[in-house]
């Protein structure tokens, strides 16, 4: 597959999810290396804050991915914006970001919940990547780059509808990629660990489907005590690897064990991550009992990132 490896910095860039998170992260970054970008949520307020923190040239869409055809109008605005642009460049990448989180046991499971997911989380990246493909193909350069998850590699206890979404994300990525081999347009698959974004307070949860009692806030909150990456960190990663031509990209630590895992133990690789697990809320609940600016791991003064 023939490969165009100029950087993304300072050419347009296309961001669904952009209200916050990694979508935001990503936003700022290309925003302060000169790329002019088209930035989409379905949170007007959280966009328009994103919009006021940019450098550059930005077109603000308020966007619900699941609207396929909004997806092709906006598509459409994104074609009128670029002439418009001091360089006229084209469209270097489309970042189908959007996405949500459910946590349910399968049993107990409400399918309008899972079916609000496919449809943010799978069928969002689907109508993104064909409203935009056929501006990437046209002018024969740019990259597709499909949101994830590590848990589009394995499948969690709790997380069946999520799994499944990420899978389909990675299924569907994989498959375009190979469509466009020989073109100068690019399919690339992300799959981000734990990230320190609002997902987990924005989940739909009716109740602990691990059936310890916990509250919405609590099961956040022992989520976010577990997350390695920041938004910012995250999106240096993701743009780092699609200038370095990678077709999938491990965003943080905790991806690489998913990933490691997935491959030497692919059908018991949820015993050692529950170990993981169980070290990393041990190692965050040491953290909020020492005293402020201090650890229990000898008491070395240590700056802790802000969520």
């Amino acid at each position: 597959m023939a490969r165009n490896l100029r950087s993304i910095a300072g050419r347009p860039a296309v961001i669904t999810g952009a209200a916050s998170g990694i979508g935001r992260s990503l936003a700022r970054r290309l925003s302060r290396s000169g790329s002019p970008v088209a930035i989409a949520d379905i949170d007007e307020a959280g966009l328009k804050d994103t919009a006021r923190s940019l450098p550059g040239p930005v077109l603000v869409r308020v966007l619900d991915v699941r609207d396929a055809a909004d997806q092709h109008r906006f598509a459409a605005e994104v074609r009128e914006w670029l002439p418009s642009l001091a360089n006229r460049a084209p469209l270097a990448a489309v970042f189908n970001n959007a996405g949500v989180a459910v946590a349910s046991s399968v049993l107990d499971a409400d399918p309008g919940d899972d079916e609000w997911l496919r449809q943010i989380n799978f069928d969002g990246v689907v109508n993104g990547t064909r409203a935009f493909l056929p501006v990437l193909v046209e002018q024969d350069d740019g990259v597709i780059v499909n949101t994830s998850s590590v848990f589009g590699l394995v499948g969690m206890p709790y997380q069946s509808a999520y799994c499944a979404s990420k899978f389909a994300v990675r299924g569907f990525t994989d498959a375009l990629r190979q469509e466009l081999r020989g073109t100068g347009v690019r399919a690339v698959t992300v799959h981000p660990g734990g990230i320190k974004t609002n997902i987990a307070r924005n989940a739909r949860v009716r109740k602990d489907p691990d059936g310890r009692g916990r509250t919405h806030e609590q099961m956040a909150a022992e989520f976010e005590a577990i997350t390695m990456t920041t938004p910012d960190k995250a999106a240096e990663i993701i743009c780092r690897g699609v200038d370095r031509g990678k077709a999938r990209i491990l965003v943080g630590p905790d991806a690489y064990v998913f990933d490691a895992l997935a491959r030497v133990a692919p059908t018991h690789y949820y015993d050692v991550m529950a170990q993981f697990e169980k070290r990393l809320r041990s190692r965050a609940s040491q953290r909020s009992t020492a005293p402020s600016g201090l650890t229990s791991d000898g008491g070395a003064m240590r700056e802790e990132s802000a969520s």
